[in-house]
């Protein structure tokens, strides 16, 4: 099995997860920004979101194209490709929301009133999510990419059946456009923002953020035209993104640049650049050879970050939060919690890979295709 995936994009789906850990960890020390530690990890968590984001749209992305390349390109293909994506995101999705649910009542906590909207991934579709199940954000994101854009291009199948490839990409650039006019709606009648609320906002909304699964399906489709390009110069589309990111979030730091006095910036800028700077280091990526070391370790994180991200926050950290006091606890205290915490993160989550992840993956495989 460990010879059919691609280590490289195994690693960044790997270091992904492994960000939105470690970002999730601070809140058992602190809730606060109040120091750069902490900014600085909680920022990288949120780019750990945006690699899951720009990965899923380069392998989402791939596999539109092998189905032009088979020409695949019918309404029932398309309907095979949602039922293969739902039989591989909806499990885990709904297993973790109605354990969320029973959290809730074992604690005694209010149930948001739009807990309905989460079950057809509404919660944040237009307007900022309720405080329950958190990190479900991302994933009505993902939902929503794979519907939309699939589903206008293969409608341009019907209309340019000579011109596939074509098809692809200008329907997946204008369907950026009109993100981009969905987000000049937006700071045109956006009141000045805190960064907290730009972030529940804006970047945690799925009308805003599809463009950035996106990204990937661009990347994809400009790796396979341009296979030379990429593979000659993927260690200088590194470096550059690596240059942008960095550069970005040091001008930040010393222009102290914040939403509410650039936001523009961050409706306009910043998540595109953010996006972009992880798509430049997919070049290299894909190139990568299993690593004998880490080979193994990698795989095991990849396999179970979509378990591991859907179980860290609501369902472990934060019955840390409604069991334990944080504020008179002790700096050693807190370490062992997080220690705890990161026991059970794994542990849980290579339980539900292995009895309930992988056995439908498995049944999918045998019947979806």
């Amino acid at each position: 099995m460990q010879k059919e995936r691609n280590f490289g994009l195994d690693l960044v789906r790997a270091i992904a997860i492994t960000l939105v850990v470690a970002s999730h960890s601070t809140f058992l020390f602190t809730r606060h920004t109040d120091n750069v530690v902490v900014i600085l990890m909680r920022t990288m968590g949120a780019v750990g979101v945006d690699l899951f984001f720009v990965l899923s749209g380069f392998l989402i992305g791939g596999i539109l194209l092998k189905q032009i390349d088979k020409k695949h390109t019918k309404f029932a293909d398309l309907l095979t490709f949602w039922k293969r994506r739902w039989w591989r995101t909806l499990p885990n999705y709904f297993l973790m929301l109605l354990i969320n649910i029973s959290i809730f009542y074992v604690f005694s906590k209010d149930l948001p009133e739009t807990i309905g909207s989460f079950f057809i991934f509404l919660q944040n579709f237009s307007t900022a999510q309720a405080g329950f199940f958190t990190e479900s954000w991302s994933l009505s994101i993902e939902e929503y990419a794979y519907l939309v854009l699939p589903f206008f291009i293969f409608c341009g199948f019907l209309v340019f059946k000579n011109r596939d490839y074509s098809v692809f990409i200008w329907a997946t650039l204008i369907i950026i456009f009109i993100g981009f006019l969905l987000k000049l709606h937006f700071y045109l009648n956006a009141d000045a923002l805190i960064r907290k609320s730009w972030s529940s906002m804006f970047r945690k909304v799925v009308i805003y953020r599809l463009d950035s699964i996106y990204v990937g399906f661009v990347l994809v489709y400009l790796m396979r035209h341009l296979p030379t390009f990429f593979q000659r110069f993927k260690n200088g589309l590194l470096f550059l993104g690596a240059s942008i990111f960095v550069g970005m979030h040091l001008l930040i730091y010393i222009l102290k640049v914040q939403p509410e006095t650039h936001l523009y910036f961050y409706v306009f800028l910043y998540l595109p650049l953010i996006s972009i700077s992880c798509a430049l280091s997919f070049p290299y990526a894909v190139g990568m050879k299993r690593n004998a070391t880490f080979g193994g370790l990698v795989y095991f994180v990849s396999t179970r970050s979509y378990a591991i991200y859907l179980i860290n926050f609501s369902a472990i950290l934060l019955c840390f939060y409604y069991l334990v006091d944080f504020k008179s606890a002790s700096l050693v205290f807190k370490i062992g919690i997080c220690t705890l915490y990161l026991i059970l993160t794994m542990g849980i989550s290579n339980l539900v890979y292995t009895y309930f992840e992988k056995p439908i993956l498995d049944y999918r495989d045998r019947n979806v295709r």
